[in-house]
């Protein structure tokens, strides 16, 4: 049950804007001979919780853009917007990626996706990559 706990905090910490490598914890519980189908359930729960909290955050934070501590200026926080107009709600399929889908997750929220929109591409894309990080440990693919 431990086990399964951490899977889960590290697979949401992922998925935030703080660095965490949940792959490896999902590749050492397969090998340990947990279930697999039970490890992805769980690190994509994980996973797909910690983007929400992404899409919150995004939702709150144009409130603090005129702050002088605001972490983007106000040309990045633009490119950013136009980035995610351009390529819309479908990037959210890219959310699974390294060092972009985290940002991805947040920028919809900034866009104010809709929830009903944001979580089933999200839900599709976090399961796919834990889903084919357990194959290919398994040996399936």
């Amino acid at each position: 049950m431990l086990s399964l706990l951490g899977l889960f905090l590290a697979a949401l910490v992922a998925a935030t804007l703080l660095p965490a490598q949940s792959e490896a914890v999902l590749v050492a519980l397969l090998l340990a001979g947990h279930e697999p189908v039970v490890l992805v359930a769980v690190a994509t729960a994980g996973n797909v919780l910690g983007s929400l909290v992404n899409w919150w955050l995004g939702r709150q934070v144009l409130r603090f853009q005129h702050q002088r501590w605001f972490p983007l200026s106000p040309v990045r926080l633009g490119q950013a917007q136009a980035a995610y107009r351009r390529h819309g709600r479908w990037s959210l399929l890219l959310s699974w990626a390294p060092v972009i889908g985290d940002p991805i997750t947040l920028a919809a929220g900034v866009m104010r996706e809709p929830l009903r929109t944001f979580l089933p591409l999200v839900l599709v894309a976090k399961a796919a990559r834990y889903a084919v990080v357990a194959a290919v440990t398994l040996g399936v693919m």
